[in-house]
């Protein structure tokens, strides 16, 4: 500030703005005459003709710039008691009018009596009749040169205008004359000048300026409006924190302003304190107070309090009630909002298109688009015409129902009404382009636009980077900083999204290292993208190492990031992370949120906890169906059938409606639990409820019928069924056929298998387990060859469980595990004692042709048989083991884990494939049926 005040003297009566002598001098465009000003013209005119002119009397009929100047005169060299300020206005009215733009500026600064009239006001009057603020300063330099003496209202009002066209050297040559004419202490001139440093230089700037005065209400107001209109909100409301402990009172734009800060922060609890304060100093009464308060509490999702405010309002405006409903809209409750939008009308207050507009944003965020066109056309017929906002909401709808061309008809619409010029409703329709995979256009269209900026870049970026055409993503990259245009966070995030969702995951965390390089920090969206992306392609391992990073890094994880974790942890069952990802829901607030809920349930379910998704599932107090759904697939998971019916009478008696999942997920309820009468009556119920059955639904049928051993009823099923079937359900009809041995039947849904999914070596592997069973080798051979001729690969079969955070894999690649011996030194121990309690080995699970003897060896070797022994082994003090198969468990592996149970009295869950079976006390949950 020291700097800038020694400048500012410096040149004062140095710089250029000051000593130019004007050459430039305003023309008189009645008579074509050049005057330097008021004064010179009015010493020259005559004025005895006008002796006895009421000066007023015909005012508006004078259309002679000489006239004028001759009534000016008569007017300064009359009393000044009788120069009023309506003389002066009407003046200032008809110079403007006749184009004398120099002489109505000298005398709104000379002539005005005390100022009255305001300067903004005079500002827009002055444009309006053509001028610009810059004609304004330049007469105000003139008259300083010619050694007009300013007061420090005046200074202000140059200040003022010097902030408003952003005039930095003239703003700074003002402040050196309040420094040399000793009004630095004059509050309104400093007001002026912290804000014009505010708008022209820096903010800390205007700051100093105010430290430098003593305590004073307007100042600290001032100082607080400043820093938030700059969008310095911490800094803002840490300067309103300290101007109450100075015991300073606030007036209604600041505590406004200082709400809006609240606001934009996502700070409710700061917000409430505001509002104590409204209370206690009795600003509840102010509406923009109020409307700032609706606002505040409805960006922070309080809508309770929200409506408290606007119910207790006393003079409501316009504005209010946009207010009220925008925040029912945007929070979902649209119903409400159109209530609100009845009861505003019948209270005669008109909506107006910001009204319309709320509506139409509300019915976007919450997905319900077709509704917009709706308001849009009712808003149209009752003669209200859409603007940008209008249109943005239009297309951000159209993107989301895939509405091309109805698209293109706004685009129309836009172009007709000449609503291009606006660069958001440009990006948006760019936007729209690209979510309805019209690139074409969407290129076309950014080509063509004048100004380009970098939203348009942004999406159009995106929609090729997502569409996993890379070379032009990056080309337009670099076509956008040849054009001048930096990347931000959201472009580089652009390509690493495009790039995780397609699998390349090395090159999206390229792009996070050209990120760093560029001198931005990758952000949270940064690396939940590229987390996503491994989730989504199945790289569950590499989404969790790429977490670690990402928390090396210092970056907090949001709710996106939780999930996918959770999702994570889901995809390879592993429980102690999925508990460590619980954790981090926990420390930063996510728990309650009904997604990270869901994905709970979900993740204990589905890595052997269902105690703690049922836990889980209790904790909830507001549930949804999405919860229960997840409940019922979990009962799914572990067979108990009888628990998933309560859970569903349940949600009926809560009176949620269920949908396709729930049915689902009741069907595989009762097909794991062999529920076949409960299987046939939630099927048919289904039309009850209006459900249409689909595809899954009918091949959990098949699946119910045929492990039952009613394969002849699935036969007629598959028959009758009113779609065609797909793999699904021949692939259920076939392992049914397997389990009860019926080869007939098997081979005419191999057959089926062979046209819809030549190359699944799922289904080659069934079929040779089922002619293996029943001794047919040479057909086990026939298939084999035809795996081979194909190519196919048939997968190895794999268990593996964590100790101590170390995962432990046994697999049927021959890789032998480090403690092999151990392992089988006590398995042969147990299968010995095993035996002498009647425990003989199912050879029929061998699909090989040897001898007895050598099948029972190979029963030995199964991975799940290693993997349970060697949990039982390494874990101690009575803990669950839980072990994860990639493949369905064998009938011996089944009956060995039941007796492990009970000699070792521990509990064991096994996954197979997607279901678990949970082994206590020498029985199984799936009551055998598996």
């Amino acid at each position: 500030m020291e700097v800038i005040k020694l400048v500012s003297l410096h040149y004062f009566n140095q710089s250029p703005f000051f000593q130019q002598s004007i050459t430039k001098k305003q023309q008189n465009y009645a008579g074509g005459n050049i005057h330097c000003n008021v004064e010179e013209a009015i010493s020259h005119t005559p004025v005895k003709s006008f002796a006895n002119h009421s000066f007023f009397d015909d005012l508006t009929e004078l259309h002679s710039l000489n006239f004028v100047k001759s009534m000016h005169a008569q007017v300064i060299k009359s009393p000044k008691e009788l120069n009023s300020q309506r003389k002066m206005e009407s003046l200032i009215k008809l110079y403007l009018d006749l184009g004398d733009f120099w002489s109505a500026t000298t005398v709104f600064f000379v002539g005005l009596i005390q100022n009255f009239l305001s300067w903004r006001s005079f500002v827009d009057d002055f444009r309006g009749f053509g001028g610009t603020p810059n004609e304004i300063l330049e007469v105000f330099v003139e008259l300083h040169n010619r050694g007009v003496i300013f007061d420090s209202k005046l200074l202000t009002i140059g200040l003022k205008i010097c902030a408003t066209i952003e005039e930095k050297c003239l703003g700074l040559e003002l402040h050196a004359c309040l420094i040399k004419r000793g009004f630095n202490m004059d509050e309104h001139l400093i007001c002026s000048l912290m804000n014009f440093y505010g708008r022209c230089w820096d903010i800390e700037e205007a700051n100093k300026a105010f430290s430098e005065m003593p305590t004073a209400s307007l100042l600290w107001n001032e100082v607080v409006l400043i820093n938030l209109r700059n969008a310095k909100w911490l800094q803002g409301l840490k300067m309103f924190s300290d101007m109450q402990c100075s015991f300073v009172k606030a007036n209604d734009f600041t505590v406004a302003k200082v709400l809006q800060a609240c606001s934009e922060l996502g700070y409710l609890n700061g917000g409430r304190q505001i509002h104590g304060y409204v209370i206690r100093n009795n600003l509840g009464s102010d509406t923009l107070v109020c409307n700032t308060l609706i606002h505040m509490y409805a960006k922070n999702n309080d809508l309770k309090h929200a409506r408290n405010v606007f119910d207790l309002m006393i003079n409501r405006n316009l504005s209010s009630w946009n207010s009220i409903i925008s925040a029912y809209g945007a929070l979902g409750y649209l119903i409400d909002a159109w209530e609100l939008f009845d009861r505003m009308e019948a209270l005669n207050t008109k909506p107006d298109i910001i009204t319309w507009n709320s509506l139409m944003s509300g019915h976007v965020l919450n997905g319900s688009c077709k509704e917009v066109f709706t308001i849009l056309r009712k808003m149209q017929s009752l003669g209200y015409k859409p603007n940008s906002v209008s249109c943005t909401s239009a297309l951000q709808a159209v993107s989301k129902l895939s509405c091309l061309n109805l698209g293109k008809e706004i685009h129309s619409f836009i172009i007709r009404n000449e609503l291009d010029y606006d660069l958001h409703l440009g990006s948006s329709l760019v936007d729209m382009y690209v979510k309805n995979d019209d690139l074409t256009a969407a290129t076309v269209l950014v080509k063509s636009m004048k100004r380009r900026n970098i939203f348009a870049w942004n999406s159009l970026i995106s929609g090729y980077s997502l569409k996993g055409r890379f070379e032009e993503a990056v080309d337009l990259f670099d076509r956008m900083k040849n054009e001048g245009v930096k990347p931000d966070l959201v472009t580089y995030n652009s390509l690493i999204s495009g790039y995780a969702v397609w699998g390349c995951i090395k090159e999206a965390l390229a792009t996070i290292r050209l990120i760093k390089m560029s001198g931005l920090a990758p952000n949270v969206v940064s690396w939940t993208a590229i987390i996503s992306g491994c989730i989504q392609n199945g790289y569950y391992k590499e989404a969790l190492d790429i977490s670690r990073l990402m928390q090396e890094g210092g970056i907090k994880p949001n709710l996106t990031t939780v999930l996918s974790l959770l999702s994570a942890c889901t995809g390879l069952s592993l429980l102690q992370k999925g508990k460590e990802v619980h954790c981090l829901s926990i420390r930063y607030g996510f728990t309650d949120d009904v997604y990270i809920t869901t994905a709970l349930i979900d993740m204990y379910s589905k890595s052997g906890s269902l105690t703690s998704a049922y836990d889980n599932f209790r904790r909830v107090q507001m549930k949804t169906l999405a919860v229960f759904n997840s409940m019922i697939m979990g009962f799914a998971i572990y067979s108990s059938g009888k628990e998933a019916i309560s859970l569903f009478d349940e949600l009926c008696k809560l009176n949620i409606k269920p949908d396709a999942i729930t049915f689902t997920a009741l069907l595989s309820c009762c097909k794991n639990s062999g529920l076949i009468t409960e299987g046939w009556n939630y099927f048919d119920s289904m039309k009850d409820f209006g459900i249409a059955q689909t595809i899954e639904h009918y091949s959990c049928m098949v699946d119910l019928l045929g492990r039952v051993g009613y394969l002849d009823e699935a036969w007629d099923f598959i028959q009758t069924m009113p779609m065609e079937p797909d793999a699904s359900v021949w692939g259920a009809f076939l392992a049914s056929c397997r389990l009860h041995g019926n080869i007939e039947l098997g081979e005419r849904a191999i057959e089926k298998l062979y046209k819809l999914e030549p190359y699944n070596a799922v289904n080659y592997v069934m079929m040779m387990n089922l002619y293996s069973s029943a001794n047919r080798w040479d057909d086990v051979d026939r298939i084999r060859n035809m795996v081979s001729a194909k190519g196919l690969k048939i997968g190895y079969v794999w268990s593996w469980i964590q100790i101590n955070h170390e995962v432990h894999v046994f697999s049927s690649s021959g890789k032998c595990h480090g403690e092999e011996g151990e392992i089988y030194f006590e398995l042969y121990k147990l299968i010995s004692q095993m035996k002498s309690m009647g425990y003989e080995p199912d050879t029929k699970c061998v699909y090989q042709k040897m001898e007895v003897e050598e099948k029972e060896k190979v029963l030995l070797t199964h991975t799940e048989k290693l993997a349970v022994t060697y949990g039982l082994i390494k874990t101690k003090g009575g803990a669950p083991i839980r072990v994860i198969n990639n493949t369905r468990v064998c009938s011996d592996c089944h009956t060995v884990v039941k007796y492990m149970s009970f000699l070792r009295k521990r509990e064991i869950f096994l996954k197979d494939g997607v279901r678990f079976h949970h082994f206590k006390d020498g029985k199984c949950s799936c009551n055998d049926l598996w």
